[in-house]
C-alpha cells in the first residue's frame, strides 16, 4: 500500500458568478488538464441571502456534467428540458449538458437565512459531447451512509464505499464523491484506485493529511520553488489539497473533528478548448457551439 503525498494545498477565491452570486472557487480554468476529469469546484455559502439570492438565471451549457450538492437551504431548478425541481438539504442533482441545454439554478436559504452546497464540473469524453441532455435529482434520504465504530461518517453522494453503493449512476466521470467526518483525534485511511486523479476539500473542523513514510511531519514529495514545503494542518476555511499517486488517502482529524468532500475520478485525457459554460475539444467547436447561440440552433431535437 502507498499512501498518497499532498502535493499541493490552497484556498478556494472569492468568485462572483451568475447574476450576482459571491461564491468561493477552488479549482477552474486556470489549468483545465490539472484536475481531469474535473474542470470546476465552487463552493456557494452564505448567511445573508443578499450573498446568493441572485442566483444563476437562464444559461447555456454543452460538453460537460454539473453535480450540485446542497447541505442547507434549497436550489430551486429549470431547464430546456421541461424539468422543473427543488434541491433540498442534503439533495444531489445531476445535470448532463450534452450537445446543449439551457437552464436556471436559484438558490434559497433556510428558515435563517443561510444557503449552502458544493457544484462540481465533469468533462464529457470527445464520444459524448454531443450526447442527449438528461437531468436527474437524488433526494437526501436516498443517499447512503456508513457509520463507523470510531465515530467516523461517510456519505456515499456517488460511487462505492467499502460496499456502500450510491443509487446514481451513468455519470462520464465515473467519480468516487464522500462526504466524509472524522472525529477529533481520530486518524482514518481511504483507499482510492490508483488510476484515479483525487483531491479533497476540507470545509469544517480542522485536520492533517499525512504521508505515512514520513511520520515525523508533513512534508511533500515534490519539490516547490527548490525547496520541500511543510505542510500545516488544514483548518476549515475552504481549503483544497490535492494528492499525488498511490492508493491511499490519511487524515488525522483535528481537535473539533475534520469535515472533508473526498473526490477522485479517472483522466480522459484530452484536448480541452474552454469558453465560458461551453467545454469542448476544439476551438472549432467552440466557434461553432457559439454561433448556434446567436442563430438559435443551439437546442436540439431528441435523436
Amino acid at each position: 500500500m502507498s499512501i498518497r503525498p499532498v502535493i499541493e494545498t490552497r484556498r478556494a477565491q472569492p468568485h462572483l458568478e451568475g447574476a450576482g452570486v459571491h461564491l468561493h472557487r477552488a479549482f477552474g480554468g486556470a489549468d483545465p488538464l490539472a484536475e481531469d476529469p474535473f474542470l470546476l469546484f465552487d463552493d456557494f455559502r452564505g448567511d445573508h441571502p443578499r450573498d446568493y439570492m441572485a442566483g444563476f438565471p437562464w444559461h447555456p451549457h454543452r460538453g460537460i456534467e454539473t453535480i450540485t450538492y446542497v447541505l442547507a437551504g434549497t436550489v430551486e431548478h429549470g431547464d430546456s428540458l421541461g424539468n422543473r425541481g427543488i434541491l433540498g438539504p442534503g439533495s444531489l442533482q445531476l445535470m448532463t449538458a450534452g450537445r446543449g441545454i439551457l437552464h436556471q439554478e436559484m438558490p434559497k436559504g433556510d428558515a435563517m437565512g443561510r444557503m449552502h452546497g458544493f457544484q462540481l464540473w465533469g468533462n464529457l469524453p470527445r464520444a459524448l459531447k454531443m450526447t442527449d441532455p438528461r437531468y436527474q435529482d437524488i433526494p437526501g434520504q436516498e443517499l447512503p451512509e456508513r457509520f463507523e465504530d470510531d465515530g467516523t461518517s461517510i456519505r456515499v453522494v456517488i460511487g462505492d464505499y467499502r460496499g456502500v453503493k450510491s443509487p446514481v449512476e451513468g455519470i462520464a466521470a465515473d467519480p468516487q464523491y464522500l462526504d466524509v467526518f472524522v472525529p477529533a483525534g481520530k486518524r482514518k485511511t481511504f483507499k482510492i484506485d490508483t488510476r484515479r486523479r483525487a483531491f479533497a476539500y476540507v470545509f469544517d473542523g480542522a485536520g492533517t493529511f499525512r504521508d505515512a513514510a514520513r511520520p515525523e511531519g508533513v512534508l511533500l514529495e515534490k519539490e516547490v520553488a527548490g525547496q520541500e514545503v511543510n505542510i500545516r494542518d488544514l483548518s476549515g476555511n475552504r481549503t483544497l489539497v490535492r494528492f499525488g499517486a498511490g492508493d491511499e488517502v490519511t487524515v488525522t482529524a483535528g481537535p473539533e473533528g475534520v469535515r472533508f468532500l473526498l473526490i477522485s475520478g479517472a483522466p480522459i485525457e484530452e484536448p480541452v478548448a474552454w469558453a465560458g459554460p461551453i467545454v469542448m475539444n476544439s476551438e472549432a467547436e467552440l466557434r461553432q457551439a457559439f454561433a448556434e447561440l446567436r442563430n438559435g440552433t443551439f437546442i436540439k431535437p431528441a435523436h
